[in-house]
């Protein structure tokens, strides 16, 4: 079937969807052979050039003599043409026009061309954090930076540069990424790869025309302009792996068999200890706010969006700003995560969409048991020998690079990985290794990609389904027609609570009843325990459509990193497989706050896209609202004995503004509490009462003492608690240049707070230097048939360079509570434009 020509349609609209539906069509030959493609448009083309509307098409008629000297002459024109050298053809072309805030609106003819220009923009604005992705995915972060210094990508793993480049190393010699560009079912499409191509030569384009100024890497002798499409695609893949392989990367990296005759402790761990260490306490990990409205409850009556993903303001996991267009085909705008050459998060006309961080999980750990060896393990067809890697490491030492060398130890399954604390142990008689479902497909970046030309949020999941490399998130969004949806279709493991039931391990139900995490049957992990096939996902292993949750209505829905039990507060999504995460469970008190918001506005009336915005920076601390309730917080707070810092907490207005007066008291709180796993409610959650239990704070000793805690921590680090919030909560990335910019927000989960903003350091993360949290925000509201009402902000600028005018311009936004008003049309971007740059190359 040859690519359908786009017919002239009139309007733009209708001419879009024409050209999504042929798209779509045409996508589906991506994997075909050229040689069956080739010869398929010969025999489809070839009719076309004989016959017309059905009728033959007249030759004119002229003598042999003529024909022969034009047959001729045509010949010999085109022999002297062929003779003639060649002007060398410019592969790739991209008009970026640059508005204000550094935003680029990209415009080329091709995806390709997409890419290229989409490689050089976030070059120019994020030069040095983009050449540290590409060290990491090469693995030479030893080799340039020392093998000693530690590496934080700060959502998905800890290790030092010796570790990564020991795992991402042996990525490379199994030669992973090249098998899965090969694949057929698990890999990328052909205009995927055309894209990376062309954006790794974007990407060498700026850094050959361009001096790097960012003081960060400015003497960096090692960035030059021969990155490849390989070193994206190994980014990619490795952005894949932060919520499972990346996570356990000192386990995966440090796995060491033991010794003859060694005797290995029994871990010992509290439940709390255990749910935290595997990723279950949601107060320890990055995620997300996002609430969709629909045309029932709006004042448009069409759909909005109110997106607020909470991820880093340093490192890997920066969003940048983009808007991606081929006229008449393609028209997308957004937040992309570093180097993706597509929008992770954003609208287009007719949909927006936002995600959230899932609670389902992306691996499951096998045991095995030991065959007399600790090497050596029983599967059902007999005992086998652990594959033992030597990973070769260049590292930079005082006497110059050196080659080290590395083990790693690895089942059919996956790495074999010693977790203690994780309840995972390399004993004498029995090991760990993991299997990850995103570690086994390259298919992100073709979801975005489709995701991106939806007509409808119907329409977006089934392309995301049909793209099969949703990572690790829920999806929310909102469509013009006024529907909403939520959905957790992201890639998990195919084990039904049936298949865990069969094959867990008694260690593994261990795991499974703390953390929802099955530990699976080693020696049956080749056979019965192996993970299972649904007929409709994309691909073989994981969870189809039909076994993950999902609602669309004309309501509202909203997701804050709890499960997808309740979407909205009368929606309950029950009867989904365990792994997915878990139901009838105690709702965070970020989610309770997020849906109040919405709950609080339906009540006096519809949402507007004023009212919907206004949630983003209402700053409702709601956890304070639940202890001050009875006067409990004052009662606890009097038996302190801290009366200066109680009355600076009993005047404080319960938000966290920056002009907020004892904000820190109650968030410092809150924190050592989570810490010290201390007990404030009297009235214990209940799952037929879900937005309003636990509550009652507890007036106990520990409560008390807690409270004393926090203020003193305070006190002994000299903070003034009448001061206000925003002297003692201040930016600390790197494009504030280390002034410091006011910031509201706060813990997120732990307080509350739907705005999160704190520190991600080792410095104290309520008046530490912000430096994680509110991200990329968008408040997308459609209007009528076509208009469409779009705010953000780019919490901590679209350019990390301190001294580009765009490094804290939106962050200054931020602090004053303010959006950007988004230039989506061509009258708007003209407007607001700055600079505008063509590229070919």
């Amino acid at each position: 079937m040859p690519r359908p020509e786009i017919p002239q349609i009139a309007g733009k609209r209708t001419a879009m969807r024409h050209a999504r539906d042929c798209d779509d069509r045409y996508g589906a030959l991506v994997h075909l052979r050229p040689a069956v493609i080739g010869l398929t448009s010969l025999l489809l083309l070839a009719p076309a050039a004989l016959t017309g509307g059905g009728q033959a098409i007249a030759v004119p008629a002229r003598t042999a003599a003529a024909s022969t000297a034009a047959s001729t002459a045509a010949s010999t024109a085109a022999s002297v043409k062929a003779e003639q050298p060649r002007k060398p053809r410019k592969k790739y072309a991209a008009k970026i026009r640059i508005t204000k805030h550094g935003i680029p609106h990209i415009r080329a003819r091709s995806f390709a061309g997409l890419g290229y220009g989409a490689g050089w923009a976030t070059t120019a604005a994020a030069t040095c954090n983009l050449m540290d992705t590409v060290l990491t995915a090469r693995g030479e972060r030893s080799r340039r930076l020392g093998a000693k210094a530690t590496y934080n990508d700060r959502v998905g793993g800890v290790g030092t540069n010796l570790q990564w480049d020991t795992l991402v190393t042996d990525l490379h010699d199994r030669r992973v990424v090249e098998k899965l560009l090969a694949d057929e079912v698990a890999g990328p499409s052909r205009r995927a790869k055309a894209m990376v191509r062309a954006e790794a030569a974007g990407i060498n384009r700026w850094l050959r025309t361009h001096e790097i100024t960012d003081p960060a890497c400015a003497k960096a002798t090692w960035i030059r302009p021969n990155v490849t499409s390989n070193d994206i695609w190994y980014a990619i893949y490795l952005a894949q792996l932060i919520g499972s392989t990346t996570r356990f990367l000192p386990a995966i990296t440090q796995a060491r068999p033991p010794a003859a005759g060694q005797r290995v402790a029994a871990p010992s761990l509290s439940r709390e200890e255990l749910a935290r260490n595997l990723g279950a306490d949601q107060s320890t990990s990055f995620g997300s706010n996002a609430t969709a409205v629909g045309g029932s409850a709006t004042t448009t009556g069409r759909g909005m969006l109110l997106g607020n993903p909470h991820f880093p303001w340093l490192g890997r996991y920066r969003f940048t700003q983009m808007h991606l267009t081929i006229p008449g085909r393609f028209d997308v705008a957004g937040g992309s995560l570093l180097g993706f050459p597509a929008i992770n998060i954003g609208f287009n006309e007719d949909v927006a969409w936002s995600h959230t961080v899932s609670t389902g999980y992306r691996f499951t750990p096998y045991q095995y048991t030991t065959a007399g060896s600790p090497t050596r393990y029983q599967t059902g067809d007999g005992t086998r020998r652990l594959q033992r890697r030597h990973v070769e490491v260049r590292v930079r030492t005082d006497d110059g690079v050196k080659t080290v060398t590395r083990t790693l130890y690895r089942t059919p399954q996956g790495y074999v990985i010693n977790s203690p604390s994780q309840f995972m142990t390399w004993t004498p008689s029995s090991f760990w290794a993991m299997r990850d479902a995103n570690a086994e497909h390259l298919r992100t970046l073709d979801t975005f990609l489709s995701m991106a030309r939806a007509s409808g949020v119907r329409d977006l999941l089934r392309r995301q389904d049909r793209g099969g490399g949703m990572p690790w998130v829920n999806t929310i969004a909102a469509d013009r027609r006024g529907h909403v949806l939520y959905a957790d279709h992201s890639v998990i493991p195919h084990v039904t609570d049936k298949l865990a039931d069969k094959c867990m391990t008694p260690n593994g139900r261990l795991l499974f009843k703390v953390a929802g995490l099955p530990g699976l049957d080693g020696t049956r992990a080749g056979g019965a325990c192996a993970w299972g096939t649904d007929r409709d996902a994309q691909r073989p292993g994981i969870l189809g459509p039909k076994h993950l949750p999902e609602v669309v209505t004309d309501s509202w829905v909203m997701n804050a990193n709890d499960s997808y039990w309740a979407p909205n507060d009368r929606k309950r999504l029950e009867g989904y497989p365990r792994i997915i995460g878990c139901e009838r469970c105690e709702r965070s008190m970020r989610t309770k706050v997020v849906m109040s918001y919405v709950r609080d506005q339906l009540a006096k009336g519809k949402e507007s896209p004023a009212t919907l915005r206004s949630h983003e920076y209402a700053n409702r601390v709601y956890a304070a609202e639940v202890a001050r309730a009875g006067g409990r917080l004052d009662r606890v707070c009097a038996a302190t004995g801290r009366t200066a810092a109680c009355q600076v907490l009993h005047d404080w207005d319960g938000r966290s503004d920056t002009t907020s007066v004892g904000t820190a008291i109650f968030q410092e709180f809150m924190r050592l509490a989570g810490a010290d796993g201390v007990d404030l409610w009297e009235v214990p959650f209940s799952a037929a009462d879900p937005l309003t239990t636990p509550h009652t704070l507890s007036t106990s000793p520990a409560v008390v003492d807690t409270l004393a805690e926090a203020i003193k921590t305070l006190t002994d680090r000299g903070i003034d608690l009448s001061a206000p919030y925003g002297s003692m909560h201040r930016s600390a990335d790197r494009g504030d240049a280390g002034e410091g910019i006011a910031i509201g927000g706060g813990l997120g989960s732990a307080t509350g707070d739907a705005n999160a903003t704190s520190s991600s350091g080792t410095d104290d993360p309520v008046v530490g230097g912000v430096n994680t949290g509110s991200s990329y925000i968008q408040a997308i509201a459609f209007r009528g048939k076509r208009r469409i009402e779009a705010r953000t902000v780019l919490t901590y600028g679209q350019y990390e360079d301190p001294a580009s005018r765009w490094s804290d311009d939106q962050t200054r936004i931020f602090s004053r509570e303010r959006w950007v008003a988004f230039p989506w049309t061509e009258r708007q971007i003209r407007k607001d434009l700055v600079r505008t740059v063509r590229i070919r190359g």
